[in-house]
């Protein structure tokens, strides 16, 4: 299982990475490997400005839906148009071609909140 260091991690299965004052999202290799075959990636919050914890979009697999969860208060600046057509990317590069949004956070706290990886394996593990 990959669980790469240089990311932050959230208790519900979604890894960021900091960029300044931008957050790419995704979820993790465990989290897609817990929902099987991904078949659909719905954010609907594209230039919304959301709280922490707050539904951003929803991932659709064969058995299952899930929320999807901001990990850090503020503005949705981009989507990852390719998951429209390849949601799949999920599965084969969670980490890479599979994120799914970029945040302009507003918050810089709520960065200490998230979970290190060794906090992420404690988690699910590994």
């Amino acid at each position: 299982m990959n669980v790469p260091s240089n990311l932050k991690y959230t208790k519900d299965h979604e890894w960021i990475s900091i960029d300044g004052d931008i957050a790419t999202v995704g979820i993790t290799d465990f989290a897609q490997g817990e929902l099987g075959d991904i078949v659909y990636v719905e954010v609907e919050t594209l230039d919304e400005t959301l709280d922490v914890d707050e539904v951003f979009g929803t991932v659709e697999a064969v058995k299952t839906v899930s929320d999807l969860f901001l990990p850090l208060t503020g503005e949705i600046v981009e989507f990852n148009d390719s998951l429209e057509s390849e949601p799949e990317k999920v599965n084969s590069d969670p980490y890479g071609e599979g994120w799914m949004i970029k945040i302009k956070f507003s918050n810089p706290e709520e960065v200490d909140q998230l979970l290190d990886v060794e906090a992420y394996k404690t988690i699910i593990g590994a």
